[in-house]
Parts: structure tokens; sequence; C-alpha cells
């Protein structure tokens, strides 16, 4: 799988994509941790756009207590990223509007390409470091993006975020992860990595959808 044209340094994993792959939780990539939990968040086409529209925004990430900063979309040529079907099969990429979008701030959405620093600490754990959006998939029924760590983490991988109205009406948010430790403490203590990626994901959740918290 490409990674495209990085223009301001690149991702510090070579497994670019894997969150998408069908058997991530069975054959994730070497020495990682993987992870992953869907919920249904309710349905109908409402509550998926406003879920999406929110996910979109780094809703996620600010609603888990993140401290989002230093938002640069993709400079030079326009980056397209790279693209994944329902199976997590690599395709052309599935966004075509390569516009870069704002919010009533001025905030760069999620974009293809886009490179932010976040930083915060929870239970003790902390949370930061340098991303890239890696992909991003906006259709009729799907939207959501990737991240991959460019460094500063406690940990090396990438996060994928999906939100999907499917064809029974039900609208769930899926996210999947893999960790790499980095920090000295995570490799030593495996366990660490695991406790934070489930507080981020419960993080994620109640960001998403206070309201709706059913398994899927």
């Amino acid at each position: 799988m490409r990674r495209g044209n990085f223009q301001d340094g690149t991702v510090d994993y070579a497994a670019v994509g894997a969150t998408h792959a069908a058997d991530l939780m069975q054959y994730p990539p070497e020495r990682s941790i993987p992870a992953e939990q869907s919920w249904r968040i309710g349905s109908g086409e409402e509550r998926f756009r406003t879920a999406s529209d929110a996910l979109l925004a780094w809703g996620a990430q600010r609603g888990a207590g993140l401290e989002l900063s230093d938002i640069r979309p993709a400079s030079g040529p326009a980056y397209s990223g790279v693209g994944f079907d329902a199976e997590g099969n690599a395709v052309a990429p599935s966004r075509s509007d390569l516009e870069q979008h704002f919010d009533a701030d001025g905030t760069p959405l999620v974009g293809p390409g886009t490179t932010l620093r976040v930083a915060g600490r929870f239970r003790r754990m902390d949370a930061g470091g340098e991303l890239r959006v890696i992909s991003v998939v906006e259709e009729a029924r799907r939207a959501g993006f990737t991240l991959g760590t460019m460094g500063g983490s406690v940990v090396s991988g990438e996060e994928s975020f999906l939100v999907e109205w499917r064809e029974d009406d039900e609208v769930h948010f899926t996210v999947r992860a893999f960790d790499t430790a980095v920090a000295l403490p995570y490799r030593m203590l495996p366990f660490l990595v695991r406790r934070r990626r489930r507080e981020l994901f419960t993080r994620y959740l109640r960001a998403i959808s206070p309201l709706y918290t059913t398994p899927a």
C-alpha cells in the first residue's frame, strides 16, 4: 500500500492501512497489539449525518479530552490519501473532493494528509503525539478516517474511525487500532498498552455517542 506524497515527514510505522485489514485481530503487524470495538449508536439517516459530522470535525479526539494543535492540511500537491473498500481492500481514494473544509472557528476539518499534534493524559497515561491523516472516506452510508503516528507518542501505530449507516437502518461506530510500544514502561509492561487503548476507545464512544452505547 502506498503512503502518498508526504511533504512534512511521514508516519513512523510500516504497515500503513493495516487497521482496514479484515484479519487485523488475528494477524496484526509484527510486535503490535491490535484492538477493535464496534457499537450501535442509533438508527436512521439523521443519526448517521450527526455522528459523521462530529467525527470529521475531530469530535472523537476533542470529546475524549485531547487537546489538538498545529492542525495543518497537506502541503504541496494535493494528497488524495489511501482508499479502502468495505472489506479493507486498497482501492482508489474514495474521497474525490479534495477541497479543504474548515469549522466555524477556522480549524481545518479532517482531510487526507492533514497533520496535527495531540496532547492529553488520563489515568497517568500519556495520549499525546504527532499524527497524520492517512485516509478519509465520505460516502452515502460510510464516513471516517485513519490516523497514523509520526512521533512523540508512547506507542507507534494506527487507528481508524468509521460511522456506518447499515442496510437494516442501524448506525454503528467502529474503532480499530494497532499499537507498538515505544516508551520503555510500555515495552516492559504490555498491559499498559491495552489499558491505554481501552480508555481511549471508551472516551471516543462517549464523545461521538453519549446517549447510544449498545455494543454491536
